[in-house]
């Protein structure tokens, strides 16, 4: 196994992108390949994770929840963000594990900052708060378009509540996502999830030794 991927121990990683992308595939495919390089690996999920992350997560999720506001909803989400840090992420990484988060404040901005329609300092200064000085190392955005990605989601009753909006609303998230791509280069890589999920997982690999070797 690669130097590299030992390497990632003691990382933080954030795997993200639009509904439909892919990513939650990719994640669980990457998790299995640090574990078998011999590196602990913790795996957490947003919103959710925790006792009282999973009982944010079924609020904010819930398709009744038609009357919520843009703004409580961002912080539900960083209320459970603040949990997961506190109980998962952090104690993870001071014991030399590598963390992968699915999703994490980049969807923030992206849903809710650039679809929803929230200042994207205000979401920042919320983040602060709630995760402290724990940021990602880099987050990898899953890149797709919003036919392709519509057609990977379940039928429009299995969808969650922030499934069920429309594509405008979701094309504006791919926005969201690339244009945090692009003003940070540093801290974000994009990822072609158009493709099969092999050669998508190569190109993971291949943009990761690229910024870890």
């Amino acid at each position: 196994m690669s130097d590299w991927i030992t390497g990632l121990a003691g990382r933080f990683l954030v795997f993200d992108g639009p509904d439909g992308s892919g990513k939650t595939t990719q994640f669980a495919r990457f998790a299995d390949h640090c574990r078998e390089a011999g590196i602990g690996v913790c795996e957490v999920r947003e919103p959710g994770g925790t006792k009282i992350g999973e009982q944010i997560r079924a609020v904010l999720l819930e398709p009744a929840n038609t009357d919520m506001s843009l703004r409580c909803e961002m912080m539900l989400y960083m209320a459970s963000r603040a949990e997961l840090v506190e109980h998962y992420i952090r104690p993870a990484l001071s014991r030399g594990d590598l963390v992968i988060a699915d999703r994490f404040i980049s969807s923030t901005l992206a849903y809710q900052g650039t679809a929803g329609g929230l200042d994207q300092q205000e979401i920042l200064d919320v983040g602060r708060v709630a995760v402290g000085s724990t940021w990602p190392d880099l987050t990898v955005i899953f890149d797709v378009d919003g036919d392709l990605a519509d057609s990977r989601l379940p039928e429009a009753l299995g969808k969650d509540r922030i499934e069920r909006r429309g594509p405008a609303f979701h094309r504006l998230v791919r926005q969201g996502f690339l244009a945090l791509a692009e003003a940070q280069p540093q801290h974000y890589v994009v990822i072609d999830a158009s493709a099969q999920p092999d050669e998508v997982f190569a190109q993971l690999l291949d943009q990761l030794k690229h910024r870890f070797s």
